[in-house]
């Protein structure tokens, strides 16, 4: 005899739009208290649910929060992420300005994105609603939707900000690094540009995933010449500004800061999350792969950024961070072990490892 629960579970296939809602909606909190219950007939509840993100917007919006919650679980992320018709029609409501669920399917492709499969979408192409103004390639449109989407401007009920998640997932791969660092012919962008403004966003969740796809395709040695190049990508003062508090320098150390960094506002606030901080650190730490680099970063005066960030921020990851990239900054270069901070080389206690 099925138990009750399951009973409820088989409910969300009924004929029935008003059955459906109740189940649906009664279910949510199950998915994460007993995510069993929806494993069973191979996942059976779980296709079930996948045919509902089409369904009325309140029971799509129900059956979503149970599929985010049940792709915690590996089996299940398993089943959703390699169903590419179900990921085309997710990818294509999510780009419907009209779409009442688009965060939520943000949110289930960031989990789905976790699934190192997934990376195949950087030749995926769906045709682009005209508001959005991108071209054919499903990235392109992930990447101008989290642009454009931004506070409510494309789609009133969506921020899109969990699209920095999927992004800085995605970035991991080394075919989608690329895609951040070449130039779209469709707009002539590269795509890292317009993303690197959010390093300052009022949003936690966009500044945590853009600073993770900087640090990502910063492991990317041979295109640090364009991060350091004020006419293509320029990273370094939205890497450096979300790091820095309102302390005040000595007139020599202000002056050779770079432009964007010198008289800042008296309220001005360093970012509130010490993994950003970190992450931010570590990206500037890669940066130091090349002598250019840190050569550069002596003479634009990182070190009392870094100094006064060791000083005002109390958690261990950061300043073993800052200690690290001090480290690298103060060393020798006539030093054999100078260089090669990153992936070219050198002390395995230098490096920082992708994670």
């Amino acid at each position: 005899m099925p138990t009750e629960l399951e009973e409820l579970v088989g409910f969300i296939a009924s004929p029935n739009p008003q059955i459906r809602k109740l189940a649906t909606e009664n279910l949510v909190p199950y998915s994460t208290e007993q995510p069993s219950i929806f494993k069973t007939e191979d996942l059976l509840p779980v296709k079930h649910l996948k045919f509902l993100i089409r369904d009325h917007p309140e029971i799509a919006e129900h059956a979503l929060t149970i599929l985010i919650n049940l792709t915690s679980d590996r089996r299940v992320l398993e089943y959703v992420a390699t169903d590419e018709r179900f990921l085309g029609i997710l990818l294509g409501n999510l780009v419907d300005p009209a779409e009442e669920n688009a965060n939520l399917l943000a949110m289930l492709l960031a989990n789905m994105a976790k699934w190192d499969e997934m990376k195949s979408i950087v030749n995926r192409k769906q045709e682009p609603p005209k508001g959005l103004q991108s071209n054919e390639l499903v990235l392109n449109q992930l990447l101008d939707l989290f642009v454009k989407g931004a506070d409510g401007t494309y789609n009133k009920r969506a921020d899109f900000d969990y699209l920095a998640y999927v992004l800085a997932d995605l970035s991991k791969h080394p075919e989608i690094r690329q895609f951040f660092l070449t130039k779209q012919e469709y707009d002539d962008v590269v795509p890292i540009n317009k993303i690197k403004v959010f390093t300052e966003h009022k949003s936690d969740i966009r500044r945590k995933g853009v600073a993770s796809i900087i640090k990502n395709v910063a492991f990317d040695v041979p295109a640090h010449p364009s991060f350091f190049d004020g006419d293509q990508i320029n990273i370094m003062p939205y890497i450096l500004l979300p790091i820095m508090g309102n302390e005040e320098y000595n007139e020599e150390e202000m002056m050779g800061m770079l432009p964007d960094l010198q008289l800042l506002p008296p309220d001005k606030q360093r970012d509130s999350d010490h993994n950003i901080i970190q992450t931010h650190i570590e990206t500037l730490t890669l940066l130091t792969t090349t002598r250019e680099g840190r050569e550069l970063m002596r003479r634009i005066n990182v070190y009392p950024v870094i100094r006064e960030t060791h000083l005002h921020v109390n958690d261990e990851g950061v300043r073993e961070a800052c200690e690290r990239l001090v480290q690298v900054l103060m060393r020798d270069e006539a030093d054999p072990e100078a260089e090669g901070t990153g992936e070219e080389g050198g002390d395995d206690d230098d490096r920082i490892v992708e994670v």
